[in-house]
């Protein structure tokens, strides 16, 4: 029916509502016969409230409700009107006919009233809700949280006809809500029950719906719901909840990053606003996925002009477009660069005088870096240098380099070229005002390249997942709070650091792949194996945060430390750097060598060399013939 039949119909229904209750009043009152003295009186009355009733009604709008979807608010508005529309109509009965309504038939006309002209709307409600019970096909769900978001999210699976879903319990620790209803629903117990529900009920999917707990607890209720067949799903963040945004369209997939247990990251903002706020900034690699939310945070604490630069300008142009909509009012300038063109980059520098500097722009494919070792260090060694030295040269304040955890006692070409990064920074830093600094931190879930859209490319692909080895372990972040921490280290910095973020436990790239698999609704080595590859060149089983030499002391946050600065002789680095650029041209070997002679610490494991214990590594030795 359109709008104006189902008001027609209400509208109807009201007026019939409101003769059977006044005469069912005077018939009760009167014990079964109405005498003729109260016949005027009695159609008075009728006539007078409904057209009180009509009138309040309207005006309560209560003829624009959506009724399937009615609940206490509406209760209310009915109470009201009939209350008035009764008052009223009892004054002016009394005003015109100069007799007053019996006060038992006035009170029972209310009750009859409230009852008949609810009770059709809420048959309305219920004829919706009973119409979804009986769907034969509706999924059984679970829903861990008998709060307020909780009764939400059941109350809204049962209304809304899109949804092929049926509530049929809840789970939550609180033991005095246990055995009790939340919209005919019925509270199964603690988590410990979990298991047993989904296998009893036949569970299909589970709603975690706590948006105010910690990320620990969500962590623990995620690794017991691992256990079940059951599909994962949470609904959104507290603040969502607060301000009325739950619904269906917004219950997401549990992610792996929700099996990480963080906590959310504290900022400091006014520490952060002091050294970004009303400043220029500069983020090399802004199209990537770690510079690309650099952007984006930098953003909400207001410079006054953010230069977006990088190689691809089809990412440089998508941050840019999305930052336009969302901070209309902060100045962008696209540039589109390479860290490699020293000339370019000092252009750069002399146009627009950045005040901070982030530098993320870098290769960090580890295996693709072994093959292309030149590349490597035209990107991340020189590129830096060229970047570091305009900082210096053209006096900026602040320069923070986004290092990785690869750089620690090296395995690969990647990481011994972020360990020279960090060398140029903190010797740099020994004689310029510039503060210089690097953070160090591991594997970012979901960046490009990460194992986690390969994972799930690979399931939806049917599997198998591949796994380099069954102890392969790192180190993971998400992209949000890696970037909240490199931000904050930045005000920390003094000159030199290398800010280590905390990370939490290592994970095993085993698990995170059983995880995925469980959570995409299938069973690990029964819908999708998991098949091992054999560890990549450059890549070593675990991933270390610190040298030996380091060490470690805390900042005023608790996620974040500081390695001990190391000397670096600049004009010595500067002589090697040198040296090292007149051998990209070279076999790998060479330049493998070369590495490991500017950082002792690389340990390749496919160098060719390795098989030649005897043979030294003497710088002199790699330019013969050069």
């Amino acid at each position: 029916m359109n709008y104006y039949s189902k008001k027609i119909i209400l509208m109807t229904t009201d007026i019939a509502m409101v003769w059977v209750s006044i005469y069912f009043a005077y018939f009760s009152r009167m014990s079964g016969h109405v005498p003729p003295e109260f016949t005027a009186q009695r159609i008075f009355f009728s006539v007078s409230t409904t057209l009180f009733c009509l009138g309040v009604m309207y005006y309560f709008k209560l003829y624009n409700r959506i009724w399937q979807y009615a609940s206490v608010p509406e209760t209310l508005a009915i109470m009201k009107a009939v209350i008035f529309c009764c008052g009223a109509s009892y004054l002016m009965t009394y005003f015109f006919l100069h007799e007053a309504i019996p006060l038992s038939i006035m009170i029972q006309s209310v009750e009859t009233m409230m009852l008949l002209i609810g009770g059709v709307r809420f048959m309305w409600k219920y004829k919706h809700y009973y119409d979804f019970k009986r769907k034969t096909n509706a999924q059984k769900v679970l829903i861990i949280g008998a709060g307020d978001c909780g009764s939400i999210i059941a109350k809204e699976l049962q209304a809304n006809r899109m949804s092929n879903m049926n509530p049929v319990g809840f789970i939550d620790d609180d033991t005095t809500k246990h055995k009790y209803q939340i919209h005919g629903v019925p509270v199964l117990g603690a988590r410990d029950n979990i298991i047993h529900t989904v296998s009893k009920l036949n569970v299909e999917h589970i709603i975690i719906a706590m948006p105010s707990a910690s990320s620990n607890a969500i962590s623990e209720i995620i690794e017991i719901c691992k256990k079940t067949k059951a599909k994962l799903k949470i609904i959104p963040i507290l603040s969502d909840v607060i301000e009325g945004k739950v619904a269906i369209q917004q219950i997401r997939d549990v992610e792996v990053e929700d099996l990480l247990g963080r906590e959310c990251v504290n900022v400091d903002l006014e520490g952060i606003a002091n050294y970004v706020e009303r400043k220029i900034v500069l983020v090399t690699g802004a199209g990537g996925s770690i510079g690309s939310e650099l952007c984006r945070q930098i953003s909400s604490f207001h410079p006054s002009t953010l230069l977006l630069l990088g190689h691809g300008e089809n990412s440089i142009y998508t941050i840019e477009m999305e930052l336009r909509t969302k901070f209309p009012h902060i100045r962008l300038e696209s540039i589109i660069a390479d860290v490699q063109d020293r000339d370019r980059i000092e252009q750069i520098f002399k146009e627009y005088r950045p005040q901070v500097i982030f530098h993320a722009a870098a290769h960090k494919h580890v295996p693709l870096m072994e093959q292309n070792p030149a590349e490597a260090i035209k990107n991340n060694v020189f590129g830096t240098r060229n970047v570091a030295e305009c900082a210096d040269l053209y006096g900026a304040q602040r320069f923070v380099l986004i290092s990785t955890d690869k750089a620690v006692n090296p395995t690969s070409v990647m990481g011994t070229t972020k360990r020279i990064a960090e060398m140029i920074i903190q010797s740099l830093s020994r004689s310029s005002s510039t503060v210089f600094a690097a953070v160090r931190f591991g594997n970012v879930l979901g960046s490009r390249g990460s194992v986690i859209p390969r994972f799930k490319e690979q399931i939806k692909n049917g599997g198998p997942v591949t796994v380099t080895h069954p102890e392969m372990t790192r180190y993971f972040m998400t992209i949000q709070e890696a970037v909240q921490l490199v931000i904050q280290a930045g005000a920390f910095a003094e000159g030199g650091e290398v800010f280590v973020l905390d990370m939490g436990a290592p994970v095993k790239i085993v698990d995170l792949a059983s995880d995925l698999i469980r959570l995409s609704g299938f069973e690990p080595e029964v819908d999708i194996k998991i098949a091992y590859s054999g560890i990549r060149p450059g890549e070593k089983l675990y991933e270390e945060l610190l040298t030996n030499e380091e060490g470690l002391s805390s900042t005023i946050h608790n996620r974040i430390f500081i390695g001990k600065a190391q000397e670096v002789d600049w004009s010595q680095l500067q002589v090697d750097m040198s040296r090292l650029s007149l051998i990209l041209d070279q076999d790998k070997s060479d330049i493998h060598r070369y590495l490991s002679y500017i950082v002792p610490s690389f340990n390749s494991l496919v160098m060719e060399e390795q098989s030649q214990a005897s043979k030294e590594i003497n710088p002199e030795w790699v330019f013969a013939g050069v």
